[in-house]
């Protein structure tokens, strides 16, 4: 008699956000599944010291991975993640796989096709990982926009862009490249500076508020949506990168016609089974516009933050989907916020926080958050002040995700307490950099 194969779990995606997200690890120990991990290349150094601490929360990892290619590249790590999950079929019952990050979500979507699995879906995985398909798939809800592929850089009709205009790499992540220009010869100048192979799309730039909706989906029906409001340094700068994430937004009206416009989007796109990340603009005429749309995990904090405004984690519920069990959520009872602040370029020297109970976690070696745990009674409460930065890295102005060192946790009763908090905390935390 053949011995049953040991039950597995595939994660994809950044090994940095799969370490710093230990509950999807200690909830798939938890059922006694072992725990495959595919990611890229790039990070075998940090994450095999990270697999052999006893300590650390990758050491619950069975066996990983590494695929290479260009983050650029549209599809360059399929053909990666397909061989290494034919190998891991001969050895395990696979059931499960979810992407955590961007650049492996639609080979994710593929793998999970071929074995069966639940998943956004052959549609909304592709779409998802693609600029330019949204425009295609939904264009009633997107701004007006062109698509340039790579071979026609020299020659595209750029005639009909609206400006200002955003400039888009279609397949990059965490607001890489995204920029604001002006006129058609900054247009031109910025798409010639990008890699010869990249699709770029250049739309017409909408001037308000920002938000993202979070929503688990399962059998292509919302159990759960919430819309988020965002701050991002293109209210001084040409760049895009978020400063600031508040879960949920207080204007209820806002916050259903957002639902409202992603229920309609994910529609669109078939999109069946996981948790979506979207992002829009509220248009003058106080409309949703769509500015892009993940299947994925949300990024930064916001796993954090419905933890707080909730009580209840999100990982748990995202693996059920996975795994093709019933999920729920309850709604936020607190309102919530992260807040990345700026600092001046240089080299970081310190970061002290002035607050009682509180002090800074330099997480920039390790990479682990810590457990930041929710108090829904709570008064107004500062949670944590996190470093993501080691001591002595060089500080440039933020020109995409990557580049910010400090943030911040908040959560209060009501959002003009958590107005007013925030205001506080920002006195208290300094960024101490040797501008030398």
């Amino acid at each position: 008699m053949t011995p049953a194969l040991p039950r597995a779990f595939i994660l994809t995606g950044s090994f940095p956000v799969i370490r710093r997200n230990p509950l999807y690890l200690d909830e798939l120990t938890r059922r006694g599944l072992k725990i495959l991990v595919i990611t890229a290349e790039s990070y075998r150094g940090q994450a095999s010291a990270a697999m052999s601490d006893p300590a650390n929360p990758a050491s619950q990892i069975t066996e990983i991975a590494f695929v290479s290619g260009d983050f650029t590249v549209q599809g360059a790590f399929l053909a990666g993640a397909v061989a290494h999950t034919t190998a891991w079929r001969a050895r395990y019952r696979i059931v499960g796989a979810y992407a955590v990050g961007d650049y492996l979500a639609e080979p994710t979507g593929l793998l999970c096709d071929g074995l069966g699995l639940p998943s956004p879906g052959l549609r909304a995985s592709r779409a998802c990982r693609s600029k330019y398909l949204q425009r295609w798939y939904v264009p009633e809800l997107g701004p007006s926009s062109i698509t340039i592929p790579a071979e026609q850089r020299d020659s595209a009709d750029l005639r009909a862009v609206a400006y200002p205009a955003v400039v888009k790499p279609a397949a990059r992540a965490s607001s890489s490249g995204v920029e604001t220009v002006l006129d058609e010869a900054e247009l031109r100048d910025r798409i010639a500076g990008y890699p010869g192979h990249e699709v770029v799309l250049v739309e017409h730039k909408v001037i308000g508020p920002e938000y993202s909706v979070e929503s688990l989906v399962q059998h292509g029906r919302v159990v759960f949506a919430s819309a988020t409001g965002k701050e991002t340094t293109d209210s001084h700068a040409r760049t895009f990168v978020e400063l600031a994430h508040s879960v949920p937004t207080p204007d209820q009206g806002v916050h259903e016609r957002l639902v409202a416009a992603n229920e309609v989007l994910l529609r669109r796109l078939g999109f069946e089974n996981g948790i979506a990340h979207s992002e829009w603009r509220i248009g003058e005429d106080g409309q949703p516009v769509l500015m892009e749309i993940a299947g994925r995990t949300p990024g930064d904090g916001l796993l954090v933050l419905y933890h707080l405004a909730t009580g209840v984690p999100l990982e748990p519920e995202i693996l059920r989907i996975a795994l093709g069990e019933e999920a729920s959520y309850p709604a936020p009872r607190r309102f919530t916020r992260q807040v990345y602040l700026e600092h001046e370029p240089g080299v970081l020297s310190d970061v002290t926080v002035d607050w009682p109970g509180v002090e800074p976690v330099w997480i920039g070696e390790s990479g682990v958050w810590p457990e930041i745990a929710p108090g829904l009674d709570d008064g107004p409460a500062l949670r944590a002040v996190l470093v993501l930065k080691p001591r002595g890295s060089v500080l440039v102005p933020p020109a995409s995700s990557d580049d910010r060192s400090v943030t911040f946790f908040i959560d209060a009763p009501s959002p003009g307490e958590l107005d007013e908090l925030e205001k506080r905390v920002r006195d208290r935390v300094t960024i101490t950099v040797d501008r030398a």
